[in-house]
């Protein structure tokens, strides 16, 4: 390691240091658990243990393959120490659970369609990795203070990811940058390509702006201070990022769903349900009309991409070529695997493991069946996020913004996938009870401090009373 990138490793040390010290939150305890979810979703968004500890090569193939042992064992102490949490949380997770039986129901078909998968062992285990996700989501919201134990979560991943992607792509380029066959570079920091790079972006710039916005509500002084501070440098690393990696689809949705995080801290009139509604309907409607029916092509062209969607259209043509069931689907995870991989591969001659779509990809491997209870599962948590949105709950805006950018970000890319970091806090704010308060002894309130005149001109904010059930 030459003095250069060794000095540009220690400032970029410093700079997690402090952002995590400009960012804490002493006075609300949390489990330490949470420790367990946070590398769950930090390697599901970056790259796995054993490409982390150089024990392989981290391609594609074996990424999705899961083949390394020691992602396996990796993964396997998480899932059972996540349980073990769970186990003896009983009384909140079985609340949760009733609370969200269309999740359940969901993964509880996830599982039953391995008895007709034709690679049972591999569909197995990504299924248990799937469940693995519910289950962090549960050790973060069965939290005290889950509210809490939410924004630490994502705070800690965004705070290492962020400035460490800097660092990679700038001065370990060997770490932070793929080459193409021809060799062309492109950049991708922690994760294992732009697009990953992008999706990190997305992920935890949202959440940062999120807490900016919830910070700018409270009261000056050196508790608003320090977090804003962190939260702005935050923002800018993720804006920074976002205009260099030439990630379209990701680089689209946080412009897309930071508008309406904004409108409905500081409007009271985004909030009416009316509003609401037309917002979100027309910001995946133009999303949807640009790409798939050419009506405003030239925003597609604007980031980049061609009308085709850089080929995308062929690879959903040859998929369906291969469609044997389509009421049940191939099996969970199993449609990229074997004969149908190489046939696809072969009739659009280009390496592949995904449909790059969300929805075509549920259709694929859960057939009909699968696409309507995904169907339940979007409409039951958009109907969370309104509710949460009327009553601007502290994670309303952030919900808002989650399901926007689930919905549209699966135009392109298959993000409703095992270990998928957008897919997993799609539950951590869909999956909250309504009337959950933000702790059992109220020690953080549950619904946001109106603003003050000088904040922002406009009605009086008001809110319902924290921890009143509807």
């Amino acid at each position: 390691m030459g003095l250069v990138p060794l000095i540009a490793a220690t400032l970029c040390g410093l700079v997690v240091w402090q952002l995590f010290r400009l960012n804490r939150e002493e006075k609300i305890p949390t489990s330490a658990a949470l420790w367990i979810p946070t590398l769950w979703i930090f390697v599901g968004a970056t790259r796995n243990l054993s490409v982390w500890f150089n024990f392989s090569s981290g391609g594609s193939g074996e990424r999705y393959m899961e083949g390394n042992p020691l992602d396996q064992i990796a993964a396997a102490a998480m899932l059972a120490i996540g349980l073990i949490v769970l186990f003896k949380r009983s009384r909140r997770v079985t609340e949760l659970l009733r609370a969200n039986l269309p999740v359940v129901l969901f993964f509880l078909y996830c599982g039953v369609s391995i008895l007709w998968s034709d690679f049972p062992d591999v569909s197995f285990k990504r299924w248990l990795r799937a469940i693995g996700d519910i289950v962090m989501v549960l050790i973060v919201l069965s939290d005290i203070n889950w509210l809490t134990a939410l924004r630490r979560v994502l705070a800690r991943i965004g705070i290492i990811s962020l400035p460490l992607s800097i660092l990679f792509i700038r001065y370990f380029p060997e770490l932070g940058r793929a080459y193409s066959a021809g060799g062309a570079s492109s950049w991708s920091g922690v994760a294992t390509g732009k697009n990953g790079l992008g999706m990190i972006c997305l992920v935890f710039g949202l959440a940062s702006l999120a807490r900016f916005l919830e910070v700018y509500r409270e009261k000056k002084g050196p508790q608003r201070t320090r977090p804003l501070l962190a939260q702005t440098a935050m923002l800018a690393m993720t804006v920074y990022l976002l205009l260099k990696a030439n990630s379209a689809t990701s680089f689209a949705c946080f412009f897309m769903c930071a508008a309406p995080m904004i409108l409905t801290y500081f409007f009271p009139s985004a909030r009416k349900p009316v509003f609401l509604h037309l917002m979100v309907m027309g910001i995946l409607g133009v999303a949807f009309c640009a790409l798939f029916l050419n009506i405003g092509a030239g925003m597609v062209r604007g980031l980049g991409r061609d009308s085709t969607l850089t080929g995308r259209d062929d690879i959903w043509r040859s998929a369906f070529t291969q469609v044997q069931n389509p009421l049940i689907g191939s099996g969970y995870e199993s449609f990229w695997i074997g004969p149908r991989l190489e046939a696809v591969q072969r009739l659009i001659n280009q390496y592949l493991n995904q449909a790059h779509n969300g929805y075509i990809e549920i259709y694929l491997n859960l057939g009909w069946i699968g696409v309507v209870l995904l169907a339940i599962l979007i409409v039951v948590g958009y109907g969370r996020v309104v509710g949460a949105v009327r009553r601007m709950t502290p994670t309303a805006a952030l919900g808002l913004a989650f399901f926007i950018a689930n919905v549209a970000y699966n135009f392109t890319e298959a993000a409703f996938k095992m270990m998928h970091p957008l897919w997993i806090c799609l539950f951590l704010v869909t999956m909250i009870k309504p009337e959950s308060p933000a702790a059992e002894n109220l020690s953080t309130p549950n619904t946001l401090p109106p603003l003050k005149r000088k904040q922002i001109a406009g009605p009086k904010l008001e809110l319902a009373p924290a921890g009143r059930r509807r």
